[in-house]
């Protein structure tokens, strides 16, 4: 058996002739940065990286390389795996049918982890070709304070960083706030045109939110700062979607089979969608030539995915948890779930979105439950369930604050926030321990266990739920649906629902 290859750029052609697989088309010697990301993590590589890709290999955007910058601990893994093998790495994407698409994907050239010199990482984005620094850092990486919900000036990695910048020192720089702004700061200074700043995060209104949150570390260095941040650098919102499961030593050992070695290769779904609004302070790629929707208002799209993609997936994981589900494509593999879903977009979640000329909603609702079953992709529950006190309150909370103000049902939404709180208990039907992976686990934890003494207790936190906890229709449906879980179970509770519903 030939012992297989190393994946690198010597070894391109080698692995192309052996394994099948589709190499750069295009020579990476000739790509020069245009870009620097800060999340580089499987999403952006089965994502924004692609579509990049997917240009260079038509012979354009060469001057759009992407630099991977990491500011984490946890970081350092993806500079080494990725410096290993000259930043290449393969892109698997899977349809139902099991067919595979694979790709080595050569639109990342370099990865600087900023921790190890902070100084150089601010050089790395001040220098004038990089014209867009862009994010995917998950809502957890905004620095939120969760009451209030603004930029948390207290947080000390943020306030040692403002200390740093107010005394012109780059060389102690630790969140991606700080070396962002000293970079801006330089082109400032220099009287360079700022980058763009774009968010990639699966966060409605991304690029707002990022602006708000830039323009309050900017404005708390100095006034000065702040207003020129304001009136000189471009946040474009985006919405974003690939189902992107995380790399498994089983999807290691799949490309080892085919002939050569990747340490961190990326599985995702066939299906991609990127809307990105056009405003942009010093050009864009053009990204239009492959795929990309660029538009100039992205707010109904995100709202018709964030709606319907992202809650439902909240609505499918902690139900398909308890009855004892580890794989997404095994709970949709029970159709009670996928009418459960389809109920839950149609009735609920649809009268929320905004006018989308020209999408067929029926079709795209029926798309996802066709996604959500992909058992090729093997997306795990777990992984939905995670991290949900960023995800409920921004993807299923506003639906249900919606349909109450209109008079409208809430017995589904309120379904599915009860669905969480019954999972925030920490056990599943079975008894076997549920391991709550949350920013704020010990805090819904101790929300949960109050659930069977106080129906209410998960919902009183305003913290999370604001005023929900007031609102009789809501917490009437809340009341039944966690009582039922207590009682009969995940699947008798669904079915219950569905026949609520229906009648």
């Amino acid at each position: 058996m030939n012992t297989p290859l190393q994946l690198n750029t010597e070894n391109l052609q080698e692995i192309a002739s052996t394994s099948g697989v589709q190499i750069p088309a295009f020579n990476r010697a000739d790509v020069a940065p245009g870009i620097v990301h800060f999340g580089v993590g499987g999403f952006h590589r089965a994502h924004q990286a692609m579509y990049l890709n997917e240009l260079m290999n038509e012979g354009k955007a060469l001057d759009w390389g992407i630099i991977g910058m990491g500011v984490m601990p946890s970081d350092v893994r993806m500079r080494d795996a990725l410096a290993s093998q000259d930043h290449l790495y393969t892109l698997t994407t899977k349809a139902p049918d099991g067919t595979l698409d694979q790709k080595i994907i050569g639109s990342i050239i370099d990865y600087v982890f900023a921790p190890e010199d902070p100084a150089r990482a601010v050089a790395t984005l001040a220098q004038d070709s990089i014209r867009i620094v862009s994010l995917t850092v998950t809502e957890g990486g905004y620095n939120i304070d969760p009451a209030t919900e603004d930029f948390d000036h207290t947080n000390p990695r943020i306030v040692a960083d403002r200390e740093a910048l107010q005394a012109g020192d780059t060389s102690t720089l630790q969140t991606f706030f700080g070396l962002i702004t000293a970079a801006l700061i330089s082109r400032k200074e220099s009287g360079s045109t700022p980058f763009t700043i774009m968010s990639c995060d699966n966060i409605q209104g991304n690029g707002d939110l990022a602006k708000r949150f830039f323009l309050a570390f900017a404005h708390s260095v100095s006034s000065e700062l702040g207003e020129w941040v304001e009136n000189n650098v471009a946040f474009p919102n985006s919405m974003v979607d690939r189902i992107t499961p995380e790399t498994t030593d089983g999807d290691r050992d799949d490309i080892k089979e085919i002939g050569y070695i990747d340490a961190w290769p990326v599985v995702s779904e066939d299906f991609t969608q990127w809307v990105l609004e056009d405003a942009f302070t010093q050009g864009r790629p053009a990204y239009e030539e492959v795929g990309v929707q660029v538009v100039s208002d992205v707010e109904p799209y995100e709202l018709m995915k964030l709606r319907l993609l992202n809650a439902s997936h909240q609505g499918l994981c902690y139900f398909g948890h308890l009855a004892g589900h580890h794989m997404v494509h095994d709970v949709m593999a029970d159709t009670r779930f996928q009418d459960f879903l389809l109920a839950y977009m149609e009735r609920e979640a649809t009268p929320t979105l905004k006018e989308l000329p020209g999408v067929d909603l029926d079709a795209y609702r029926r798309q996802l439950i066709a996604r959500f079953g992909n058992a090729a992709v093997k997306d795990t529950v777990p992984r939905l369930c995670a991290e949900s006190s960023d995800r409920i309150p921004k993807w299923l909370l506003p639906v249900v604050r919606e349909n109450l103000a209109a008079g409208r049902d809430v017995t589904l939404s309120a379904a599915i926030v009860a669905s969480w709180a019954r999972y925030a208990e920490g056990t599943d039907e079975q008894g076997n321990p549920i391991k709550i992976v949350d920013r704020l686990s010990e805090r819904v934890q101790e929300n949960a266990s109050g659930n069977r003494t106080d129906i209410l207790s998960f919902i009183r936190d305003r913290g999370i739920f604001g005023d929900l906890v007031d609102a009789e229709p809501f917490t009437k449906a809340y009341s039944e649906t966690l009582s039922s879980l207590h009682d009969r179970g995940a699947e008798a509770t669904i079915d219950a629902l569905l026949t609520q519903v229906t009648v």
